[in-house]
């Protein structure tokens, strides 16, 4: 029996970097490049034509940022879904407390702004977002501020 490989799709504007990772990541067990992109605007069709698992996007790019590819992706995926109402039933199942620390990552706020926001240590906005992380099945702060959005929080 095989063991599923993790598609990647690396979208990167400098060609050296996609080539590195492309050669680290293909070394990788488990893991397989199927795709590169030179820019977000190229995402869309990237993704169309290989199906990641996974897009490894770089955040600062010439014409169309990772952020902006990121979220477009993301509204593509939930176009047809329901999406506010599905956003906000992930979120119904936090504390208010890690409620009031999506918002601040929504806002684009750092840990520090927000532990200084809520009164609370660095330490504990970092875990708060481990425990945000954990119950919604995400992996990053970018995917919180995605589904924040998606819930209208911000």
């Amino acid at each position: 029996m095989t063991a599923h490989r993790i598609r990647v799709l690396l979208v990167d504007d400098d060609a050296l970097v996609r080539a590195g990772l492309t050669m680290m990541l293909d070394g990788a067990n488990g893991i397989e490049v199927v795709g590169e992109a030179a820019d977000g605007d190229q995402v869309p069709a990237a993704v169309d034509a290989h199906a990641p698992d996974v897009v490894l996007m770089d955040l600062r790019m010439p014409r169309t940022d990772g952020i902006t590819a990121t979220r477009r992706l993301m509204d593509r995926a939930v176009a047809t879904s329901g999406t506010r109402e599905q956003a906000r039933a992930a979120l119904a199942d936090l504390t208010p407390r890690e409620h009031e620390v999506v918002v601040g990552i929504a806002r684009g706020e750092t840990n520090a702004e927000i532990s200084a926001r809520l009164f609370m240590s660095v330490a504990t906005v970092k875990a708060h977002i481990t425990h945000i992380l954990t119950k919604l099945g995400l992996t990053n702060r970018t995917q919180i501020a995605l589904l924040a959005h998606d819930a209208d929080l911000v």
